[in-house]
């Protein structure tokens, strides 16, 4: 295991200096796309399971946070859905990835023409709902009441603090129309994973037997399509 640096060009025109974790030091290359907000969280654990299995089986994983969250010094109110693609894009290529692997939300920052999986791909307008669903929830609990679609015009005029991420219009208005690239990509479904989602638990948790059949998926298919 290592981290290195990586870099990529923000929309201020400057190059931004990153960290990536390494695992594995032969064989294909297979970038991970990192679930966003809470559902990075929850499946962390899971991740960086997925990663053990297959750097033990000869497959060198590669694992960035997404500019702005995790221990990314980005600005999260300056990042959006297009930067994470252009980022990520900027990545691959720096790294020489054969592929990719995104988690939930993490498949919006796929970059164009890499083949990869996506295993349970959400739409940025879903994960926007339910960022807005906490606040108003939390609100209500308040004794206040807000809106859905004040808080969007809001955000894309100004930002919005959702469920503790200070959220720039850009990554408002992103989410609101993101989806994720589907050319030369395979989805995993959770019917193929087994039991109950892991990001629907209310803390962060694990379960060996789901990283052990994901492993497995992208192992087989990665050797399958891809030449070291």
């Amino acid at each position: 295991m290592r981290y290195a640096d990586w870099s990529f060009e923000g929309p201020d025109g400057l190059r931004h200096t990153e960290s990536a974790l390494w695992l594995g030091k032969s064989g294909p290359r297979l970038l991970i796309l990192p679930a966003p907000f809470d559902d990075g969280h929850r499946l962390r654990r899971l991740t960086a399971e997925v990663m053990r299995r297959l750097a033990a089986s000869g497959i060198t994983c590669i694992l960035p946070d997404l500019p702005g969250l995790g221990e990314s010094p980005f600005p999260l109110d300056q990042a959006s859905p297009a930067l994470w693609r252009a980022a990520m894009g900027e990545l691959a290529q720096q790294i020489g990835a054969q592929a990719i692997f995104a988690l939930r939300g993490g498949a919006l920052a796929s970059p164009e023409d890499l083949t990869g999986w996506h295993y349970a791909p959400v739409t940025g307008a879903s994960i926007l709902r339910q960022l807005i669903r906490v606040r108003i929830i939390a609100a209500r609990e308040a004794g206040l009441e807000e809106k859905q679609d004040a808080l969007l015009a809001e955000g894309r005029e100004r930002g919005l603090e959702l469920a503790g991420y200070r959220l720039g219009p850009a990554m408002i208005a992103g989410l609101e129309s993101a989806t994720a690239p589907t050319k030369d990509i395979s989805t995993i479904g959770q019917d193929l994973v087994g039991g109950p989602p892991l990001w629907l638990r209310a803390e962060p948790g694990e379960n060996p037997q789901q990283a052990d059949a994901l492993a497995a998926i992208l192992a087989i298919a990665l050797r399958e399509s891809v030449t070291p």
